[in-house]
């Protein structure tokens, strides 16, 4: 499980202090598949690096008792003047994965081609975000986290990974953040919202996505 307890978040922007969560509680236990909406800006990212451990609450604190992915799509987990393979050695060794078998893995799920054995830092954004989910893949979590990963690449590949996702979620908890409400609505059995530095549980994805449109209405009627 992933407990959320009164979690806060702030940071310095510009030097001022500008809370981005505020004091959010909720859980994620095995078999739950949370999807959350938000604005731009609302904080879903952040959201989901606390989930990971990447960063640390301002107050509050986050409890893990399973084990969880890095955000997908979260690239900065890589060092960027190592190659792709090298990587993928260091992250299976950590995990303690066969190495020969985790870089067949994601050798072939990333089709990276060449890039493959090239430093991280001259790929581009996809090719970045192909690697993470295939790597992310390669270990099996008890939770994955999932920022728009699924967006990455052409339609087969956005296919491939749809089909890997769903065989890893017979077993495992999720939290998805995407801005794709049908992609949502695939994935996941529960919905939230985020606005405000607040996180409203919802009884469905369904429900979410209408309180979503409402908020976000509501802005607008107010600029």
């Amino acid at each position: 499980m992933i407990s959320f307890q009164n979690v806060s978040k702030s940071y310095l922007v510009r030097h001022v202090p500008t809370t981005v969560l505020d004091n959010v509680s909720f859980d994620v236990a095995r078999g739950t598949a949370l999807g959350i909406c938000g604005a731009n800006g609302a904080g879903k990212s952040t959201l989901m690096r606390l989930a990971a451990g990447v960063e640390l609450p301002s107050a509050g604190r986050v409890q893990r008792s399973f084990s969880v992915s890095w955000p997908l799509g979260y690239s900065s987990a890589f060092q960027s003047s190592l190659t792709g393979a090298d990587n993928t050695r260091f992250i299976a060794r950590v995990y303690g994965k066969p190495i020969d078998d985790t870089l067949a893995f994601v050798n072939d799920f990333a089709e990276l081609g060449r890039y493959f054995r090239m430093p991280v830092k001259s790929y581009s954004a996809g090719m970045s975000a192909r690697l993470a989910f295939a790597v992310s893949l390669a270990v099996e979590f008890d939770c994955y986290l999932i920022d728009e990963i699924t967006a990455a690449g052409d339609a087969r590949f956005r296919q491939r990974c749809h089909d890997a996702l769903r065989q890893r979620l017979a077993h495992s908890a999720l939290m998805m953040v995407s801005h794709d409400a049908g992609t949502l609505s695939d994935f996941c059995n529960a919905g939230a919202v985020l606005h405000g530095g607040t996180l409203r549980l919802c009884g469905s994805v369904a429900d979410a996505l209408a309180l979503h449109q409402v908020l976000q209405q509501d802005n607008r009627a107010h600029h």
